[in-house]
């Protein structure tokens, strides 16, 4: 693969992305080390972080958008099944290991029979 910048250029870019990632972490952490307490609202908004992450990364692998030749959305039955099962092994039983282990046998149970 080639690219029309040098590598003085690549590797400012590399070192300027590196920078502005640690810029960002550290003042979040400088703002909230000054703060006594977090605010009850940033408490009840950061509860629903590790569900927004992980929904994030979920539903693009079972849904997919599709641009070509129509605008729509393709999804494979199976993993849509699959991914049906897992959610309500983890609203019920708040288990981790038994969402993920249900969702995949039930994934590649799904998958022989579509």
């Amino acid at each position: 693969m080639t690219t029309a910048y040098g590598p003085v250029s690549l590797w400012a870019i590399l070192i300027d992305a590196g920078v502005g990632t640690f810029a960002l972490r550290l003042s979040f952490i400088l703002l909230l080390g000054r703060l006594d307490t977090v605010p009850p609202q940033v408490v009840g908004v950061l509860r629903f972080v590790p569900a927004a992450v992980l929904a994030a990364l979920v539903v693009p692998a079972i849904i997919v958008l599709t641009v070509t030749p129509t605008v729509g959305i393709d999804a494979d039955p199976a993993k849509v099944l699959a991914g049906g099962l897992a959610a309500g092994v983890a609203w019920r039983t708040k288990n981790v290991l038994a969402t993920i282990s249900v969702g995949m046998v039930a994934l590649w149970a799904l998958q022989l029979v579509f």
